[in-house]
């Protein structure tokens, strides 16, 4: 059986919008939808099409001014109303504009006619995902590490945040996938150098570009640099990779390294010395060490210093990383791998400290020095008050068990509390 309102409220949604013109009178048309008052009216017509619904039941403005209630009440031939709510029945107007000869072909047509054509949102949508397809498709060039970072943001939205459109996506794209190809840059170089060299210009990178971020964010995963924020911490995550602010902001800590008479100078009077990454990327490079010894490295300025007052001259070359390694450690560091040192390293016992020490592992190979679950136990007998971890846990790859151990106990040990069984070893190896 069908429904009493069946029949009125079935009006067609019309032909599409390629034919929607034929035989619609646009005079008439502008004199019946086309006052001001029912512009809402026509709107909202309109935005059903779009969304490919059929132009059945009614629509309602809940609050209508006099204009909009005069329109209305002219288009439809009724009595005027003067309180609550507009609601105008589509199939009524339908009938009326097929019945008057308007819009032969009905509502739809006549909107058409009235506003231009209508794109079905479905089309405008596959188009728009489309273009985002293609904006994309520098990413699969990449390989190794940076393969998951392709799909992360891909996924999370970060270039859709950068760019707002694929029109500005696709060379953004583009630029970053060129640029996290040459990286890391070695040796170290200015971020204004690089840009220069490999993208659009040297402020290609400045800070505060969306390339800067979509670039920033793929060299954390091409290095592995922790999660931070701030303008130190930015520096650094920029500096992991090769590209630095200058080459004289990014300096290491270091004591009796030799090979220059500068630094012959600092390790006879025992005296730490810095260097900068400038020092260390000329055309003969200052520091080198004998291949037969080892270099100590350890996280905090404290350690380098109490080794110098102590042992001074005597004390086994040290390097001191200061946080995070910097270009200029990486730097030094590598090079001294090449002539053969081998590095021992000591860090705080904390989920930052390990971060570090991974961080440190993947630029040079280096065998723990205090630096175990065993060690980390013993050093908890001594500890009297120590604080709490905080932080997310991390791997450590050199030592399973002491993340394990970590985790277990819960307690901070700083290289601090643990200084004199470090200067004691020291000192037995400058014998």
């Amino acid at each position: 059986m069908t429904p009493p309102d069946a029949t009125a409220d079935a009006a067609p949604t019309g032909p599409p919008p390629a034919e929607a013109r034929t035989g619609v009178d646009t005079e008439r048309l502008g004199r019946l939808l086309g006052d001001p008052g029912l512009a809402w009216f026509v709107d909202r017509v309109r935005q059903r099409m779009a969304r490919g619904r059929p132009l059945t039941g009614s629509v309602t403005l809940p609050d209508p001014d006099q204009s909009q209630r005069r329109a209305a009440d002219r288009l439809l031939g009724r009595a005027p109303r003067s309180s609550g709510s507009l609601s105008i029945r589509l199939a009524t107007v339908d009938e009326i504009l097929r019945r008057s000869g308007v819009s032969p072909d009905g509502l739809a047509a006549a909107v058409v006619a009235l506003t231009g054509p209508v794109i079905l949102h479905a089309e405008t949508r596959n188009r728009e995902e489309q273009a985002w397809e293609e904006a994309y498709a520098p990413l699969r060039i990449l390989d190794g590490e940076l393969t998951g970072w392709a799909e992360r943001i891909r996924g999370d939205g970060l270039v859709r945040r950068l760019a707002r459109t694929p029109e500005a996506a696709a060379p953004l794209v583009e630029h970053a996938v060129r640029a996290l190809r040459a990286l890391p840059a070695s040796p170290p170089t200015s971020r204004a150098t690089f840009a220069a060299r490999n993208l659009s210009g040297a402020h290609a990178l400045d800070e505060g570009t969306p390339l800067a971020a979509l670039v920033l964010s793929g060299i954390r995963c091409l290095t592995g640099f922790p999660d931070g924020s701030g303008a130190q911490w930015r520096r650094e995550a920029w500096a992991s990779a090769g590209l630095l602010k200058d080459d004289l902001s990014s300096t290491v800590l270091t004591l009796n390294l030799r090979g220059t008479p500068p630094l012959d100078w600092m390790a006879d009077a025992g005296e730490p010395a810095v260097l900068t990454l400038r020092s260390l990327t000329g055309r003969s490079p200052i520091a080198s060490v004998p291949t037969a010894k080892s270099v100590h490295i350890c996280e905090n300025p404290a350690v380098l210093s109490a080794a110098a007052d102590t042992l001074g001259p005597a004390c086994p070359p040290m390097v001191c990383l200061q946080g995070q390694p910097s270009a200029a450690a990486i730097t030094l560091l590598r090079g001294l791998s090449t002539r053969g040192a081998r590095f021992l390293y000591h860090g705080d016992f904390d989920w930052g400290g390990v971060r570090i020490a991974a961080a440190l592992a993947r630029s040079v190979p280096w065998r723990p020095w205090r630096y175990t679950a065993a060690d980390y136990r013993a050093a908890l007998t001594v500890v009297s008050e120590a604080p709490g971890l905080t932080g997310s846990p991390a791997v450590t790859p050199w030592d399973p068990a002491l993340a394990v151990a970590l985790a277990e106990c819960g307690v901070r040990v700083e290289e601090e509390t643990v200084l004199d069984d470090l200067l004691r070893d020291l000192g037995q190896r400058s014998r």
